[in-house]
């Protein structure tokens, strides 16, 4: 309602601005068309800004402080400039220097946004405003590697809407599946596709704020890939999703947040205690005499005593032990009114 009502406000300033104009000495001529024309450019003017402002609904405040200073930067030094120009300037009045400021404002200015729209990342943190909104719980953002969006998983797990963050996909990241993607191994040629699938599925998702960092810092150079991704995520104060067990341990010694997927998925797994019963397909024999082994939905693997007998087939399973191991949950149990 406050957001309506400004544009309300901003529409009739714009009305008004219009009218005002209409009845300025300085447009009336011969031509009778003209105050009508000049009220109708701002009318369209102040219509496209209202329609900008509600198509770009989701807005980076980030992008837009570095507008905002970039244009104020820009206006300071045109002002310092015109200062040091003023001798060279003519003196008598006529409409070149009008012409040299303002040539020489818009020059100036758009210099300065572009360089902060393109340094952004790094100008965000001197802003005390934005650095106090970035240490807000939730907010910062995910980077992902290589081998958690080759994974898949993540697009199920964002798709939840149990993630709000930002996503980070790293443009050399982009390129390391470029790279699977174009490999003579058919087996490495299909994970890299799964891969690039699974980004486009994710940028295509409106409700997914996923932004490719383009960027090479100059922390970058001659680190590997995995130490990379630990930088850039350190240089966003974000985090690292990874499936790597290799590339956990080397966030953790940078002191970066890790999120691993192969953890997340464990602690959803159900719970089973000693004694409870489910039923469960017996896939093949097991490593021991009478044993067989099934699986759960989740992929838990569970050991039967007496299950071999039953390969193929499903069997009531009373829960004697769970295990749990770097690799997963293991479940122990045998089967109903088997005495061994």
């Amino acid at each position: 309602m406050a957001l309506l009502i400004l544009r309300c406000l901003f529409l009739m300033l714009a009305i008004t601005l219009g009218f005002q104009l209409l009845q300025t000495d300085s447009l009336r001529s011969d031509n009778a068309l003209l105050p009508w024309g000049a009220f109708l450019g701002v009318l369209l003017v102040a219509i496209g800004v209202l329609v900008a402002d509600a198509r770009i609904r989701r807005k980076q405040l980030n992008t837009i402080t570095a507008v905002y200073f970039g244009m104020i930067i820009g206006l300071f030094l045109t002002y310092v400039l015109q200062i040091a120009l003023q001798p060279l300037l003519p003196t008598q009045p006529t409409w070149l220097p009008d012409w040299i400021r303002l040539a020489l404002a818009t020059v100036v200015c758009y210099l300065c946004i572009s360089v902060l729209l393109q340094t952004k990342d790094d100008f965000r943190f001197i802003i005390p405003y934005v650095e106090f909104a970035k240490e807000i719980k939730g907010l910062k953002p995910y980077v992902l590697d290589t081998s958690v969006v080759i994974d898949g998983r993540i697009a199920d797990v964002v798709e939840t809407h149990i993630i709000d963050n930002q996503l980070i996909m790293p443009q050399f990241v982009v390129a390391e599946l470029q790279a699977i993607a174009d490999s003579s191994d058919r087996l490495r040629r299909a994970r890299g596709r799964r891969g690039l699938d699974i980004l486009n599925r994710l940028r295509s998702d409106p409700k997914v704020d996923l932004q490719i960092f383009d960027r090479e810092l100059p922390q970058f150079a001659g680190h590997t890939v995995d130490q990379k991704l630990v930088l850039l995520a350190k240089h966003l104060e974000g985090k690292v999703v990874t499936n790597d067990y290799n590339l956990n341990k080397v966030a953790k010694l940078h002191s970066v947040g890790v999120i691993n997927l192969n953890d997340l998925s464990n602690a959803l797994k159900p719970i089973f205690l000693p004694g409870e019963q489910l039923e469960v397909r017996i896939i093949k024999t097991g490593e021991e005499a009478g044993q067989g082994v099934g699986y759960l939905e989740d992929g838990t693997m569970i050991v039967v005593e007496g299950g071999r007998e039953y390969v193929g087939q499903n069997v009531g399973v009373n829960v004697t032990s769970v295990l749990q191991t770097s690799a997963g949950r293991m479940i122990f149990g045998k089967v109903e009114n088997y005495d061994g």
